[in-house]
């Protein structure tokens, strides 16, 4: 493996060995706290615009199983780091190295970096725009250009990652749930078909167009970037909004804000996020351990006189996990139900949903 430099804004530069796709790349670092799920991580299309740093020290020991992607597009990260790689996985889960799925993805990776340390910067100082380059004469260049390269989540990153169509799954099921792709995950996707049928809609649909489809009910999905984006405030933050009143809802991790933002409340973006598998959240009096992978978040304040409840926090740092509606079939997890970062706990939600339809009928 030839050498690779993680450059970051405040003028780090990491040399490690490169994997993966051999190319420069330009994202915001962030860090994953998984033992395992690097292949769901690296498919997830929420983290579009991202550079992932694993803390766990292997990656890439049991390859990659193309059934356990979330997403037909491969990697959507735009860069991987790791302490170390493994390029020979083993064969008793008969996968492929992660190196392959990188490099058709045109996605490079770095390893041999002190992810420890990383990892502390990024706590320490906030997510830091990064990029991965492959000869050390394209340091300098990196290093100006992100001093002036905009925040990912500056631009429309849901636009890149939906659907550009509807779709429909017959599952022979007597109800139907439909989907505001913002970026959804399979596993989302799956847990909704072994239910109900489904109907995925871009995330540009209109309110008109998903009320006349003769769906019982919406998901909001997952989904990069922020939130709060005017591309999104006059698309699917709207379409949510009109649609509250005609059907229920259930918002997942970027849905959840999206909901929040269409009844009148506020997000703001964390200083380094939630990412893995690992986040305590208690909910009804018992505390269920969760898989995350949000850089926003819902503002507490800010739901104030707009019907919406806080019933669902954040043990470690106290931030909203998920709301309900005083009034309305309407609630959401900032969290992700489908994962099961071990426990299978909260998938229980995607029933509340179904008895929600089912009642709204």
């Amino acid at each position: 493996m030839s050498s690779r430099y993680l450059v970051l804004e405040d003028g780090t530069v990491l040399k490690g060995k490169g994997f993966g796709y051999d190319g420069a790349s330009y994202g915001e670092v962030v860090f994953n706290t998984g033992m395992d799920g690097y292949q769901e991580g690296l498919t997830d299309p929420s983290f579009r615009g991202q550079i992932l740093v694993f803390t766990y020290p292997l990656i890439g020991n049991y390859g990659i199983r193309r059934e356990f992607n979330q997403s037909d597009a491969g990697a959507q990260v735009s860069g991987v780091v790791v302490s170390e790689y493994c390029d020979d996985p083993s064969p008793m889960y008969g996968g492929e190295p992660l190196g392959d799925l990188l490099e058709e993805s045109r996605v490079p990776g770095i390893s041999g970096i002190d992810t420890r340390s990383l990892v502390i910067k990024i706590r320490d100082s906030g997510t830091l725009r990064g990029a991965i380059v492959s000869d050390e004469a394209d340091v300098r260049g990196a290093l100006e250009r992100l001093k002036s390269e905009p925040l990912p989540g500056d631009s429309n990153l849901v636009a890149r990652v939906s659907s550009g169509k509807t779709a429909f799954i017959d599952s022979g099921k007597d109800l139907t749930a439909g989907i505001l792709d913002c970026g959804v995950k399979k596993s989302i996707i799956d847990e909704l078909s072994s239910r109900f049928n489904v109907r995925i809609f871009p995330y540009s649909t209109t309110a008109q167009e998903i009320a006349d489809s003769g769906i019982d009910g919406l998901l909001v999905s997952n989904g990069p970037g922020n939130p709060a984006h005017p591309e999104l405030k006059g698309t699917v933050v709207r379409t949510v909004s009109d649609l509250s009143q005609v059907m229920p809802l259930m918002g997942i991790c970027f849905g959840s804000q999206i909901i929040a933002l269409a009844m009148g409340g506020g997000t703001y973006k964390m200083k380094f996020g939630h990412r893995g598998s690992n986040q305590p959240v208690r909910y009804d009096g018992r505390v269920y351990i969760t898989s995350q992978n949000h850089g926003y978040a819902v503002e507490a304040e800010s739901l104030d006189g707009t019907g919406l409840t806080i019933n669902q926090i954040n043990i470690n740092d106290g931030t909203v996990e998920g709301v309900v509606h005083e009034d309305l079939p309407v609630f959401t997890t900032q969290y992700h139900p489908e994962a099961w970062p071990g426990p299978r706990d909260t998938v229980f939600l995607f029933d509340r949903f179904g008895r929600m339809m089912e009642a709204e009928r």
